[in-house]
């Protein structure tokens, strides 16, 4: 039993056959953050995004989850689906990706993590920063908090319509209490000494211009995992996959047809 009952789980789901794979988003998003891989991927796999617990249309969770209780909840969506997926995630999404990995070898074929991080308890700083942003969003409501968070996940030169896109589906996803676990997990998690434990493939992206995790940070990941690629993403910010889907799907895909190939391959 897993501390989130899936049933509670919205999923945005694309195409009927073909592998899974599982779509993990940021810490203030949701399922909509992938609605560019689910068209791009549609055709040759089938494809869920979650809104995680606590999130959007996902049901609160009834009490305060860690890491592992979200890693054990994205686990439990793939036994409930097939057994076995390739896995996405963005930013928060991709920390769970790599922990998912490491307590669930056996569920995970493959890994994308992008514009992510080894966690925020890598200093004391970073972990204070992400537990700020709590009281803030308790203090200013989704909606301003929002509006003052989202400009940065994109680059500067990104077009208006795109801004108010990241706006308008962080203003519907995030509130308390579940933003408050996911930012607390964060806060308490350094994954990189478990990197090297990490068996899956993993490619791992990075807008060029994310100003929140940065590419020092994927670096770090790309450099500490055993089976991996490194690809920066060029005129992208922190959301890589929404600022430039286009390049983002082109490695995506590439990557899970190699991963793929190679276990047909295999036999």
């Amino acid at each position: 039993m897993t501390a989130y009952d899936i049933a509670g789980l919205h999923l945005e789901q694309a195409g009927t056959h073909g592998p899974l794979v599982l779509c993990l988003h940021g810490i203030g998003s949701s399922s909509a953050a992938f609605a560019p891989q689910l068209q791009a991927l549609e055709r040759d796999f089938r494809v869920l995004a979650w809104d995680a617990p606590g999130y959007a249309k996902s049901a609160d969770p009834e009490r305060e989850l860690s890491l592992d209780d979200f890693a054990d909840t994205a686990a439990a969506v793939i036994r409930a689906h097939g057994g076995r997926a390739h896995v996405l995630g963005v930013s928060w999404g991709g920390v769970i990706a790599l922990r998912l990995a490491t307590r669930h070898p056996d569920l995970v074929a493959s890994l994308t993590v992008a514009d992510s991080t080894p966690g925020s308890g890598t200093s004391p700083e970073k972990a204070a920063g992400m537990r700020a942003r709590v009281p803030e969003l308790a203090r200013l409501g989704a909606r301003a908090f929002a509006e003052q968070r989202g400009p940065r996940l994109v680059s500067r030169q990104a077009p208006y319509d795109l801004v108010q896109r990241v706006v308008e589906t962080m203003a519907g996803a995030v509130r308390l209490p579940g933003y408050g676990h996911a930012a607390e997990s964060m806060a308490t998690t350094d994954l990189r000494g478990e990197l090297g434990r990490v068996t899956a493939p993993t490619l791992v992206l990075c807008g060029d211009q994310d100003r929140v995790t940065g590419p020092e940070a994927s670096q770090v990941l790309a450099g500490g995992l055993r089976k991996t690629a490194y690809v920066i993403v060029k005129d992208a910010g922190h959301l890589a996959n929404q600022e430039q889907p286009r390049r983002f799907n082109a490695w995506l895909l590439s990557h899970l047809h190699i991963v793929t190939n190679s276990r047909t391959s295999k036999g």
